[in-house]
C-alpha cells in the first residue's frame, strides 16, 4: 500500500478564497504523499472555483473535491472521512500552512495502542499584526503560538487519528465550535502531543475578530442552559466596559477596541445559537 492510501488529509472549507490555495500548496509539498479530500461547506465566494483551478493545475496530485450545503465543519469533515480510503486521517484547515514534514511528524507516534495525535507547534503566522497579538492576549497564549505555556502531553483536538477509531464513534458531533473535542469524549482517549510545525493566522482585522469570535461562541457550555446564559451575560456590553477598565493597565492599547468587538461577536454568536439554532459560521 503506498503512502497516499495510508494517509488522507481532510480539509473543510468555507469562504476561504484568500487562504485555501496556499494551504493546498503546502499539503502537496509534504515529505510524505497525501491523498487530499476537500469538502466545500457551501461557500458563497470564489473558494470552489479556486480549488477546481488548483486541481487542474496540479494533475499529478490526489485531490478529491466535494460540496455540501452550509452545515458546518463537523459534517463537512465527516463527509471527507466517508470518502477516504486511508488508514490514518489528518484534519487540516484552509487558513493554515504546513511545514513540509508536518504530516510525517504528526503520524509518527500513531502505532500500537496510540490512535491519534495533535501538535503544540501551531505558530501564529501574522504575529506582526496588532489584532493577531490581541487575540493571543485574550486567550492567554504564549507569544507567537496558539497554545499556552507548557502545553499538555495529551490534548483535546485530534489532528491525526486512525480511521478505524474515527469510524467506530461515528466521527465528529455537530455541536459547533468545539466539535473537534467530541472525538476524545466519545473515545475516552486523548491525542498525544507532537511538535509537527504548522502556521495559523490569527484574525488580522476587527471584522475578522468579530466573525471568529461569533463562531467560537457557538459551543456547548458547562451547566447547560445556565452556562449559556452566564456566557451571554459575561459578553454583554456592561461587562465588556468593565473589562476595559480592569485591563486599562495593559500596554496594548488596541486591546481596548479589540475587547469590545470580540465580546460583541461572542454575544451575537450565542444569541444566534439560542434563538436560530445556528451552529455554523
Amino acid at each position: 500500500m503506498n503512502s497516499s492510501n495510508k494517509l488522507t488529509a481532510i480539509m473543510a472549507v468555507y469562504n476561504s478564497e484568500s487562504t485555501v490555495v496556499q494551504a493546498l500548496s503546502t499539503l502537496i509539498d509534504q515529505s510524505v504523499k497525501l491523498h487530499i479530500v476537500v469538502v466545500d461547506d457551501g461557500s458563497t465566494d470564489k473558494t470552489p472555483e479556486l480549488i477546481k483551478s488548483f486541481i487542474r493545475k496540479n494533475p499529478g496530485t490526489e485531490i478529491d473535491f466535494y460540496h455540501q450545503n452550509h452545515l458546518g465543519p463537523a459534517l463537512a469533515r465527516n463527509l471527507g472521512a466517508k470518502n477516504s480510503r486511508a488508514e490514518i486521517l489528518l484534519f487540516v484547515d484552509a487558513d493554515m500552512t504546513y511545514d513540509k514534514d508536518y504530516a510525517t511528524h504528526l503520524i509518527a507516534p500513531i502505532k500500537g495502542e496510540v490512535i491519534g495525535s495533535y501538535t503544540s507547534e501551531e505558530l501564529v503566522s501574522n504575529w506582526d499584526n496588532v489584532w493577531a497579538r490581541c487575540w493571543n492576549l485574550e486567550h492567554g497564549w504564549q507569544d507567537g503560538k496558539r497554545f499556552p505555556h507548557d502545553p499538555p502531553e495529551l490534548g483535546t483536538d485530534f489532528r491525526a487519528i486512525k480511521k478505524s477509531a474515527f469510524d467506530r464513534v461515528g466521527g465528529f458531533d455537530n455541536i459547533g465550535y468545539t466539535d473537534t473535542w467530541s472525538l476524545f469524549k466519545k473515545l475516552g482517549v486523548r491525542p498525544v502531543r507532537t511538535r509537527a510545525i504548522c502556521y495559523h493566522k490569527n484574525p488580522g482585522d476587527l471584522i475578522s475578530v468579530y466573525r471568529q469570535a461569533k463562531w467560537s461562541a457557538k459551543r456547548p457550555y458547562k451547566a447547560g442552559g445556565l452556562g449559556t446564559i452566564y456566557a451571554l451575560f459575561r459578553t454583554s456590553l456592561p461587562l465588556s466596559i468593565f473589562a476595559l477598565f480592569k485591563n486599562f493597565r495593559l500596554p496594548f492599547l488596541p486591546y481596548l477596541a479589540f475587547k469590545l468587538v470580540y465580546d460583541w461577536g461572542r454575544f451575537v454568536g450565542i444569541l444566534e445559537m439560542i434563538f436560530l439554532g445556528k451552529l455554523a459560521k
